[in-house]
């Protein structure tokens, strides 16, 4: 009897990884990427410095944005990515606290399965756990009114203690609370209406906020007027220029005169075009496209403030913030389709000049111009000013704070296993070590302070067991104290998505027992030889 042949059932490039050796490898994955972000938690957090492979360099301890620049391939850890972007997406802040805590129950699972724990078992307790966790942060959670801006304050402050700005968080704290309190409407805050302009010029302490729209574009010709009072605004999204014949298109000329003749006739079209912009007494203009020399020389004649190549996101603002209508077709412009405010200026700030656009008809519209001296300074202040305009925004349409600096993992560990108890199957156990994660976030901030991970963990545990349970490790002083009191408080809101987010990612990736990785030409890495793995290696 001849032997019998195999059957292949994927094409040869496929690599294939099942049961165990899968689990392992996602579990290896999640758990790489959370000790990626670990040392950026918490106030004495270090940064991370990403180059990427044209050499541009970005330092920050933004969770979401080491992530998204590590350039991950490995597809568990990619998942693991996800959350941090809805994360930021969601709240604005917490990325790092949502991927560390996702790791951890990954890495907490590994034990259960070597328990041989069924993984379906590990998913219903954590499931179990995350319910019960949410249910407990309602109950932990402390109401707050919109108007006690001293809580606002402290929220901002703890949003940016860690971050590059955190030596002006007091000035930004307050910006920040100027900023979304002018533009909510009954506790809903689009972020949208808050643009942040970077500027180049001297130190962070020169930041403001600017009740209007900053474009950073200047009058196209010095001949312009720098300042324009109570001015009529057109919005142009089509090129102030004669649009060239598509195609190949010949002119055949055969004497001077009928060049001559053509060179007038082109520049009467663009005199036409000033003379339309002219019959609605439009005298300011932002055009999303070019303007051609002979259109600037006529508008600074007739005293015309003009700026070219907008950018769309800058002219939808305006459109918003003056009432205007973007044109376009410059045929059918009307006084109606203006937009007001009261004055357009050009300010030069440090090398570079921008148009200020303020007193604006809706006063919704608002920029915060951050000042630095370096581009990465910039860019790290940015991404603080997110997070704390985030936090700010989350408070005032949630109107719940929970105490921070550890406070609340402890508690809801605490109580989770409280919760353990109660249940008789091996559930129990997969809540347990839920709770067990939780601990992971107090613990990493005392070891990124320099504390003792064990000491400040137990202590910790110690104070809660006796009913503190707002204690929290106060990193300043290196002492567990009220966190509430101390005004060291984060939104509820960022909690409740981390355990969400941390829960689905964690119970996914554990149902998965079979990846089949298809190879592209010429790459030799797959899933089931942890492909991809080497960058992220090398991160710690």
């Amino acid at each position: 009897m001849s032997d019998k042949q195999p059957i292949y059932i994927l094409p040869e490039s496929t690599e294939r990884t099942v049961g165990k050796d899968a689990q392992r490898n996602n579990i290896l994955a999640a758990k790489l990427v959370a000790d990626s972000v670990k040392t950026t938690l918490g106030p004495k957090g270090m940064d991370k410095m990403l180059v990427d492979s044209v050499g541009e360099i970005t330092v920050t301890n933004d969770g979401v944005t080491i992530l998204e620049k590590m350039e991950i391939e490995h597809p568990a850890a990619k998942m693991m990515v996800e959350i941090a972007k809805t994360q930021e997406t969601e709240v604005g802040d917490g990325t790092t606290t949502a991927v560390m805590l996702a790791g951890k129950l990954l890495e907490n699972a590994e034990k259960l399965l070597d328990m041989k724990i069924h993984p379906t078992v590990i998913t219903k307790g954590y499931n179990l756990a995350e319910r019960k966790a949410k249910e407990l942060l309602e109950e932990l959670s402390t109401g707050v009114s919109i108007e006690r801006e001293d809580v606002l304050k402290h929220i901002v402050m703890t949003a940016m203690t860690g971050k590059g700005a955190e030596s002006v968080k007091e000035k930004f704290a307050d910006i920040i609370i100027k900023a979304i309190k002018q533009i909510q409407e009954d506790g809903n805050v689009d972020l949208t209406n808050i643009k942040i302009v970077k500027n180049k010029s001297n130190s962070v302490e020169d930041s403001e906020l600017i009740r209007g729209v900053v474009v950073d574009k200047v009058r196209t010709s010095i001949d312009m007027p720098s300042k324009v009072e109570n001015p009529r605004i057109a919005l142009i999204s089509d090129a102030l220029e004669i649009k060239n014949p598509e195609g190949d298109t010949k002119i055949s000329i055969s004497e001077p005169a009928q060049l001559q003749s053509f060179m007038d006739r082109e520049e009467e079209n663009l005199k036409r075009i000033v003379e339309k912009i002219k019959s609605v007494n439009a005298n300011v203009i932002f055009c999303q496209k070019g303007i051609d020399d002979v259109v600037q020389y006529y508008l600074a004649k007739e005293n015309i403030y003009a700026c070219r190549r907008v950018a769309k996101s800058d002219m939808e603002s305006l459109a918003f913030a003056t009432g205007g209508k973007i044109i376009t077709n410059l045929n059918e412009i009307s006084i109606e389709q203006l937009g007001k405010c009261e004055s357009i200026e050009e300010v030069k700030q440090g090398d570079d000049s921008m148009t200020y656009v303020t007193g604006c008809e809706n006063p919704k519209v608002l920029s915060i111009l951050v000042k630095g001296g370096s581009e990465h300074v910039l860019d790290e202040i940015e991404r603080a000013m997110m997070d704390g305009l985030g936090d700010v925004a989350a408070v005032i349409k949630d109107k719940k704070i929970v105490a921070g600096a550890g406070a609340i993992e402890i508690e809801l560990s605490k109580r989770l296993r409280g919760f353990a108890n109660t249940l008789s199957g091996r559930e129990q156990l997969a809540v347990q070590e839920f709770a067990n994660a939780l601990e992971f976030i107090p613990l990493t901030l005392a070891e990124n302070a320099g504390l003792d991970p064990i000491d400040i963990l137990t202590e910790l545990k110690s104070k809660h067991d006796n009913g503190e349970v707002s204690a929290g490790i106060n990193i300043f002083n290196n002492r567990i104290e009220d966190t509430l009191v101390q005004g060291i408080i984060e939104p509820a809101k960022i909690k409740r998505q981390a355990l969400s987010s941390a829960t689905e990612v964690a119970i996914m990736i554990l149902r998965i027992d079979d990846v089949l990785a298809s190879k592209s030409s010429g790459n030799s890495r797959g899933v089931g030889s942890g492909g991809g793995m080497g960058g992220m290696m090398g991160m710690d």
